[in-house]
């Protein structure tokens, strides 16, 4: 196995995304394609790579956050989001990472590699680890804020072959995010989302709200990118400004027997810290394209950088893009109000 690595993307590249490649090629004995520029990643990984499998492949431009995905894709074709990218295409490595462009690396994987057939939309599914006896898969993270009831049914669906085969999971529990539990709660996007899923053959246990996401009640939650991504980054900053304070107070980290129950809260507290930190789990995956897709946090360092390479490793191990390439996705018995949009579009 061999997994290609945006050596230019985010704001520590390339040196902690380089040591966080050279670590998960040392942990989990993978070949690792470092991609971007040539004379900078030798400097730094020529002594690792007579050791380990890791090679470079040169890539002289960078694509910036602030630039337009399209324009920039378009015209840098020797970025190293269009070259990881196209490894994949090529398969000559099983998966990319990039911390880089979360717009260009969407777009960049969307025109080169194709939907899986029967996919009207690919989606972004990130692994929330709050309740650390039962993770779980929320998608739409981003991609699409925009949805309709058949877009939440494919985003259960390509999340319920995740969990199944990565978590070893045999019948997920899907759940819709919605600002109640019961079934006519919500906006219309909600409710018609609740009767196709209530249709689907998939193991649907109904709506879930906010607070009760770290309770171990599903395996999967599906929402629109929209909603998703303010999840999603809520968490983020709850764990940011978890860390900060955790950091304030480092005495909390070594707490010996018998000290004070305040202390010893604090010990539980860091441990929620490091649940809902984003470097746990290193990215998102990407699922609903021709192949192996992790997206990083732009702030990734070596440890999240190493993580996201794991999670890439898991999606190859489990053959999770074929298995969803074979899946036969149907259009659904859509709700009378829904079916009238559809007509009406």
């Amino acid at each position: 196995m061999r997994i290609a690595v945006d050596a230019s993307g985010g704001e520590y590249a390339p040196h902690e995304i380089v040591k966080g490649a050279i670590k998960a090629a040392q942990d989990y004995k993978i070949g690792i394609v470092l991609v971007g520029k040539k004379e900078i990643l030798h400097v730094q990984a020529s002594r690792y790579m007579k050791k380990l499998d890791i090679s470079i492949v040169d890539a002289s431009e960078i694509i910036g956050d602030e630039e337009s995905p399209i324009e920039a894709v378009s015209k840098k074709q020797n970025s190293s989001i269009v070259i990881g990218i196209n490894l994949v295409k090529m398969e000559q490595v099983s998966a990319f990472v990039s911390a880089g462009s979360t717009g260009a690396v969407m777009y960049a994987a969307f025109a080169m590699l194709g939907r899986v057939e029967g996919i009207e939309r690919p989606a972004i599914g990130s692994i929330i680890t709050v309740n650390i006896n039962s993770p779980f898969l929320l998608l739409d993270c981003g991609a699409n804020p925009n949805c309709r009831p058949k877009h939440l049914l494919q985003f259960a669906q390509m999340g319920n072959i995740y969990v199944r085969e990565v978590f070893g999971v045999p019948s997920p529990r899907i759940a819709l995010l919605n600002n109640g539990e019961e079934e006519k709660k919500g906006n219309q996007l909600a409710k018609d989302t609740y009767q196709v899923l209530k249709a689907s053959d998939l193991n649907f246990v109904g709506n879930i709200e906010g607070q009760n996401l770290p309770k171990g009640v599903a395996d999967v939650v599906v929402t629109d990118g929209f909603t998703g991504n303010i999840v999603l980054k809520t968490l983020e900053g709850v764990g940011e400004a978890f860390l900060k304070l955790r950091n304030k107070h480092p005495e909390s980290a070594n707490v010996s027997r018998g000290e004070s129950q305040s202390a010893q809260f604090d010990v539980g507290f860091g441990s929620l810290v490091k649940r809902i930190d984003y470097r746990e789990s290193g990215g998102a995956c990407l699922l609903g394209l021709n192949g192996n897709v992790i997206i990083s946090h732009g702030r990734s360092q070596s440890k999240a950088i190493r993580n996201a390479i794991g999670m890439a490793k898991r999606s190859v191990d489990r053959n999770v893009c074929q298995i969803i390439q074979q899946y036969k996705f149907t259009e659904p018995e859509l709700p009378a109000t829904e079916a009238c949009n559809e007509q009406s579009s």
